[in-house]
């Protein structure tokens, strides 16, 4: 089957990290989903099962020669809110893109800033579901919650932080709770600080099916949610959320899944080449 293109979006899978100076390695089964100027990222521990690391927010390309891009941490497992990591990209020979930069290293007591070497491979999805056959369908949508007002009146708040984000036949669900402190700096600016709790998550790939059977969404992940609380496209009679597609999921438009409201960061469609 011929792969599927998108104007922007890519899936990629991590290769390899490296902590300066210590040899290579990978624990984990890393998918990240990039569509337009967002990303979701979910790292699994190979041996665990546990979640590695489940991040998600802006992906901002700050120059292109060298290739720089700004990743902000709007959903962090970590809890590393206020860092966004900058990483320098370089096409390797094989085909692979080396990432360089430094970030906190949280298997190191006190999370120390280290400098890491990532190699990352890009995944050519080939696979959709039969409706979205003529248009295969890429997105990253954000929760609409408290945050999204002012804050007026409020010192602290809770918010649940959601993202959903899908590229074809690959489908990733992030959660979770934060509390957002406001105050006012000493110049007279409003300041957020937030902190949060574990992260729940949900992956999903399409299968097609076999002998002309219809395909379906198949559940790889399921991690912290133990009552289904994550948006599920396995559990969608036809395989999508409710509206999926239409004019409503654009970009900056409010969709609705499952009774909760959405922001849609990124959406574009693909096509066979």
């Amino acid at each position: 089957m011929s792969p599927i293109e998108f104007p922007t979006a890519r899936l990629s899978t991590r290769v390899s990290l490296r902590w300066i100076p210590e040899p290579a390695f990978e624990n984990t089964d890393t998918i990240v989903l990039s569509v337009g100027e967002w990303y979701v990222d979910l790292r699994m521990d190979k041996r665990t099962g546990t979640i590695d690391w489940a991040i998600a927010g802006e992906r901002i390309v700050e120059s292109n020669e060298p290739a720089k891009v700004l990743f902000t941490h709007e959903l962090d497992s970590h809890g590393e809110f206020s860092s966004s990591d900058l990483g320098t990209f370089s096409k390797l020979p094989t085909g692979d893109d080396l990432e360089t930069g430094s970030m906190p290293r949280p298997d190191v007591s006190g999370a120390p800033i280290t400098e890491y070497e990532e190699v990352w491979r890009e995944l050519e999805p080939n696979q959709a579901p039969e409706s979205d056959a003529d248009k295969p369908q890429s997105w990253i949508v954000e929760s609409v919650d408290e945050q999204d007002g002012n804050g007026a009146g409020a010192e602290e708040k809770r918010v649940v932080k959601t993202f959903l984000g899908r590229i074809a036949s690959t489908y990733v669900a992030l959660r979770q709770e934060q509390i957002h402190k406001w105050e006012i700096t000493e110049d007279g600016k409003r300041k957020v600080t937030k902190t949060g709790g574990p992260a729940v998550a949900r992956r999903e790939e399409w299968e097609k099916g076999a002998n002309r059977e219809p395909g379906k969404w198949s559940v790889k992940y399921v991690v912290g949610d133990e009552s289904n609380s994550l948006p599920a496209l396995s559990m969608q009679a036809d395989g999508k959320f409710q509206g999926e597609g239409t004019d409503k999921w654009k970009k900056g438009g409010i969709v609705d899944v499952n009774g909760e409201k959405y922001r849609v960061r990124a959406f574009e469609y693909g096509r066979r080449v």
